[in-house]
Parts: C-alpha cells; structure tokens; sequence
C-alpha cells in the first residue's frame, strides 16, 4: 500500500510551498488508495513556535487535506510527534557508533569556522575535513568529557545517485558530502538522521517533497544503506518561485494560508491554485475539486522546472471561486470581512442578496465586504472625480425630481424603476445616462458598481429615495465631502 506523509515543523505559519507539498502528497495518496500521514518533526526544540502545530493544522484542515494518521486522530505506527520517538534514535545512533559507521567528533565552533574560511580560500566547496575520523578508540579525549557531535563515515570515493520519480537519477559525488552530522552535542538527531528512521518506522513508500530537499537526499540514502534499511521512492517537486524568478519572500506578497485567509482568498480557491503550480491536469480545466484532482493526479505529470507565482491567476482564481460557491456559504465566510470593515447587516438587505449583487465585480472576501458596505450605510464621502462630471449644473434638481418620481411608483423592482428613469429622461429631454451616472453615485458614493436598477431594487424605495435628496441637498449647500 502506498504510504506518504507530510511532516512540518512547527517553527512559524504554514507556507504555501509546505501546503503545496501536503496537498500533492494527498493526492497521491487518494489517487493510489493509499494512506496520508502527518508526522510533527518537533525535535528543535529550541525553534519552536507556540501554537504554531495547532496552527498549521487548522491551515491544513482547512484547505481540504485531512490525515488519515497524525498526533491528533493516532494510528498504528505512532507516534506522530518525532520528540517522543528519541529512543529509537538513540538506539540507531548507537549502532551506527558500534559498527564503526559513525563516530565522536570533538572539534570547536572556531575551529571548523577557521577551516570553512581555509576552504573558501582555497575556493574549495566546504565539507568537514574528517580530522576527527582517525581518533584511535583509546584516545584519551573520548573520556574527557568535552563536548562531542556524532558524525557519519561518508565513503571517500564513489558516488551516490537518487533515482528521483520527477527529475530521474541525479548522481552526487561523496567527497563533496563530506561526514555530515547526525546528531547535535546534546545527543538530539539532525533531519537527515531522524527522518530515515521515521521514514522507515512509519512504513513510508514514497517521500514527495519540496525541491530544496534534493541535496538532502543522498546524506539519507547513505543512512539507510548503513542501517541496513529498505528505501523508499524519491520525488522531489519543483520550487514556487516570485515572478522575478527570485525566492518567494514577503516582499512579494502573502507567503503563508494564514495571511491569504486574512486577504479574503477562499481557502477552495488557494486549493485549487496551488494544485496547478507544478501539476497540470490531463483534460484542459483549471477548476476542479480535490475529488477530481484526486482522479487525475499522479507524478507524471509533475513538471521539472520551478513554478512561477502570480497573484493576479490567484485572484482570478478566487473570483471564480466566489461565484461558484452558494450564497450562503459566501454569507458565513464573509463574516470576519464584515466585522473588520465595521459592517452591520441586521438592518439592511438580505445579506445573500446583496452578495449575489455584487460579487461578479469582486476578486476577494475584502472586495466583496467593500462591495456591498454602500447597502448598509449611506456614503459620508463621495468620488472626486464623480463630483467633478456627474453632480454639475442641473445635477440637484434633477436628483431630487428623480425621488419625488421615485417615491410614487406602486410597485419597486427593477423594470418599474428603470421604466421611472426612461419617463424622466423622456421628460427632460436628456439620455438616460446623464441620470443613472448621478444617481449611482448619489446613493453609492462610488462611480462604477453593479447595475444602477438592479441595486436600487436592493437598496429598497425608501432608503434610494432618502439618499437622492440627501446628496441633493447637500450639493446645494456645498458640503458633500469628496473622497481623499
């Protein structure tokens, strides 16, 4: 059975690159009716974050990827926190030390900086020298007491190759890796070390893993074949690069689901968007579900080059989103939007009403709070560039003549109010233009928005009526208050 497994540190948010790499182990997983594992690597202890695991998981659980064996639902190769699994290292370590594999290294922090320094001298790639290798076991500092790393005997010679599922094999030569640490002076195991043994403990057929772990990997293969253990496949997915080609950072925009969630981007909508950066689907579509995706995913169709970051395909992406999803799921979504805009909803139009009205214009959860606050509270400020074409000239009368038609109409929907505006027009011999123009911004503030009719029959008769000859009166008296 397949077996794969997302493992995150809970050092900070979850990244999009990380969820990007739990989302495509999902889907393998799924795909081949296999099994998706978290595992928590909590060992550094010293990097930890306060709820940054409880974090991370509710980022997860809230793009649609759930574990089926993790800290918090257990299962049958736990545990699922790498902390409390140090037996199991230590017990490795010392076997590694035993069949003379591994051994002690005594040397100061100074004394491999000075020999980093020598290498960059030299323009030598830098890699331990191995002055401690040839310690005779009797060698009086191993009872010394003096502080020690455990290093791995890394052959001289030869070569290392990772048959990579994406890129194929991709060979390392040894003496480049030089004796890399497995475990730190205080007996804690390094990430190449323990993730070998956690790997093989939890029965992990495939690793799939973001691109920067390549150079990883050889370290790991060499303590496998050591330890005597079987491996498992290799895949490593492309990096998610900022359009300049340059790391994605912060200056580039959100990096975390955390921050995209507070930007108003639909966790559906990052979902679906992070799918397609570094897979492409075999049928042309770019929205599907995760059940969908699921079908088609495998790692065949992963790319080889770095995937390119664009928030402007992420926002369209959230659009499409936003108008897929039902009203009322949009309703409960927008809640924090509103809360933080200061919007109150309890007097106003039906809040599902007024999403559907404007939500073909927004492109996030903010946009679309911002859409619809003109429902729910008459402007106090109005376009500057609106006041300068549309409330000129006839601008007052004409809006308030357009309230006292208004506040006589029977029936209030979108073609009684639209058939007022023709008669008006008609009456004052203008196109009906030059009296939707105002009018929108009249009851808005704003000088572009949904259609004019089909928001005034959400704003309701009374409230478009009060609103016009407020914005009247008010233009007569000089006080409306532009936009900054």
């Amino acid at each position: 059975m397949v077996r794969v497994r997302f493992a995150p540190s809970p050092t900070g948010t979850l990244h999009i690159g990380g969820a990007r790499t739990a989302l495509f182990n999902y889907l393998f997983a799924k795909h081949h009716h296999g099994r998706f594992i978290l595992r928590v690597e909590d060992t550094d202890r010293a990097r930890l974050v306060e709820g940054s695991e409880q974090g991370m998981l509710q980022g997860l659980k809230s793009l649609g990827i759930v574990w089926d064996e993790g800290p918090d639902v257990g299962g049958d190769y736990g545990p699922y926190h790498q902390s409390e699994r140090a037996a199991r290292h230590k017990e490795a370590l010392q076997q590694l030390l035993d069949t003379d594999q591994a051994y002690r290294c005594y040397c100061t922090a100074d004394e491999l900086a000075e020999e980093r320094k020598r290498q960059e001298a030299l323009k030598e790639p830098p890699r331990y020298s191995g002055r401690c290798r040839l310690r005779p076991a009797d060698d009086p500092i191993h009872s010394s007491g003096l502080p020690f790393v455990v290093r791995m005997k890394v052959p001289a010679s030869g070569v290392t190759v990772v048959d990579d599922l994406i890129r194929g094999p991709v060979t390392f030569e040894n003496r480049i890796l030089g004796d890399f640490v497995l475990a730190k002076s205080d007996g804690t195991p390094v990430y190449n070390f323990a993730v070998v043994l956690d790997d093989h403990d939890m029965a992990i057929t495939h690793v799939i893993r973001g691109e920067e772990h390549l150079s990883n990997t050889p370290k790991q293969i060499l303590v496998y074949q050591a330890l005597n253990l079987a491996m498992p496949a290799f895949a490593h997915v492309p990096m998610i690069l900022a359009p300049d080609h340059t790391k994605l950072s912060k200056r580039h925009g959100a990096t975390s689901v955390e921050e995209y969630r507070e930007q108003g981007i639909l966790p559906e909508a990052l979902t679906n968007y992070l799918l397609l950066l570094g897979w492409s689907p075999p049928e042309e579509t770019e929205i599907m579900t995760l059940e969908q995706a699921a079908q088609w995913f495998d790692l065949d169709r992963v790319q080889h080059t770095a995937a390119i970051y664009d928030v402007k395909k992420l926002q369209w992406m959230n659009s499409q989103y936003l108008r897929l999803l039902p009203l009322s799921a949009l309703a409960e979504d927008l809640q924090p939007f509103l809360q933080a805009q200061h919007i109150h909803v309890e007097t106003g139009p039906d809040l599902e009403v007024a999403i559907g009205l404007v939500r073909e214009r927004a492109r996030t959860l903010v946009e679309l709070a911002e859409g619809i606050a003109f429902l729910y509270a008459r402007p106090e400020t109005f376009e500057t560039k609106g006041i300068e074409k549309h409330f000129q000239g006839e601008a007052p009368d004409r809006l308030r003549a357009l309230a006292d038609t208004l506040s006589e109409l029977a029936q209030w929907n979108h073609d009684t109010v639209m058939e007022a505006y023709d008669k008006e027009a008609l009456r004052l011999q203008v196109k009906r233009a030059e009296l939707i123009h105002p009018s929108r911004l009249a009851v808005t503030g704003r000088t572009v928005g949904p259609g004019l009719f089909e928001l005034l029959e959400v704003l309701g008769q009374k409230e478009t009526v009060a609103r016009l000859r407020e914005a009247a009166t008010a233009l007569e008296e000089g006080r409306l208050m532009p936009t900054p």
